[in-house]
């Protein structure tokens, strides 16, 4: 199984802020609608495909395997009088995850470019806000309250491209371009989730090539709104039969896990939100191991999935999780070129065993 560059790119470049997935929900749908009995949008934004197992099934056999569509970006919180952006987050993560440059002002008439800045360095105590982040001065950590975006409009043009309160802010298109490091590695912004995403796509098309079909019904999601709290993986987890989730991630790599950037996919046995099912664990790390690809186990902290979400919240009676092995997770994001095709050698097997 070869990496679909081009998929990931155009993925990549596709703007999916949470709760405004649309065009990222175009290209999945589009993508998985000819490898599986069934897809639709459901009414939390997720898009759904069914694989229809061999056999009758009880409700609660079915299998759901998740990918979210949205990734971190920012909101409007207020449009200053000089036509400048005052921002938030939406999702977790610090203006430095970001870094100062261009963003797409997702207008709800139209799309325009700024540019996060945090002003000039070239400062005294006059300009506050500047200097108390300055290393050699303030030492505060770069927040929310330092940063704006520039746009470059007035406030009448900004209203008239429906930018208000609430409209949301991605890093812009330029920014999220491929990038070959090393050999062996890739690098680009928004690997989450769009790097699971691909493999949760590959692996449908691996499956209708090869005409693998599962014992039990097989439900395929790309959902909505992870980043705030897995809003749609729980409605999937809720709405569709079931008693199997496992997302796919990006997962950390860092020495307090033990896992690595180089090393195989990476099987979770809990996270901040719940302790994942060890007998599904212990699955996904035989299937990995048998592949020959050393998977790595992790006790993660810090970390949720939609998988967790649900079984947190009982929408699920058991959970998995299974990670792409991610450099610089919520930041500037690298993975081993062959992780993508990995995981989805692991997810077609798992889902063939159903």
């Amino acid at each position: 199984m070869n990496l679909d560059r081009e998929l990931l790119q155009e993925l990549l470049w596709a703007y999916g802020p949470s709760g405004q997935e649309d065009a990222v929900r175009d290209i999945c749908l589009r993508e998985l609608a000819p490898c599986v009995d069934k897809s639709w949008v459901d009414a939390a934004g997720n898009v759904v495909g069914l694989i229809r197992g061999s056999v009758a099934a009880e409700s609660n056999s079915a299998l759901r395997v998740m990918a979210h569509m949205d990734e971190l970006s920012m909101l409007v919180k207020r449009v200053n009088p000089d036509g400048s952006l005052h921002m938030s987050q939406l999702g977790t993560m610090y203006p430095a995850n970001f870094g100062l440059g261009p963003v797409a002002i997702l207008g709800n008439h139209q799309t325009l470019c700024g540019v996060l800045s945090v002003g000039s360095e070239h400062t005294t105590k006059e300009s506050p806000g500047i200097w108390e982040t300055k290393p050699d001065q303030g030492d505060k950590a770069l927040d929310w309250s330092h940063v704006y975006v520039f746009t470059g409009h007035t406030t009448d043009e900004l209203s008239a491209a429906g930018v208000q309160p609430g409209t949301r802010v991605c890093i812009e298109s330029s920014k999220r371009t491929l990038v070959e490091v090393g050999a062996d590695y890739l690098g680009s912004y928004f690997m989450d989730d769009r790097a699971p995403a691909t493999a949760l796509l590959q692996a449908a098309r691996a499956l209708r090539a090869d005409g693998r079909q599962p014992a039990e019904d097989v439900y395929l999601v790309f959902t909505s709104s992870e980043e705030i709290g897995g809003v749609g993986g729980s409605y999937a987890s809720h709405s569709l039969p079931g008693g199997v989730t496992v997302a796919l991630e990006v997962g950390p790599t860092e020495a307090e896990y033990r896992t690595t950037v180089s090393g195989g996919p990476i099987v979770a046995y809990s996270d901040a939100e719940c302790v994942y099912d060890k007998g599904l664990a212990d699955e996904l790390m035989n299937i990995a191991a048998g592949l020959g690809l050393s998977p790595q186990p992790a006790v993660l902290g810090a970390f949720e999935s939609d998988a967790s979400h649900a079984k947190a919240t009982g929408l699920s009676p058991k959970a998995g999780l299974l990670c792409v092995p991610t450099l610089s997770t919520h930041g500037y994001e690298v993975i081993a070129r062959d992780a993508i095709p990995a995981l989805v050698d692991v997810v077609v097997e798992f889902v063939a065993r159903v």
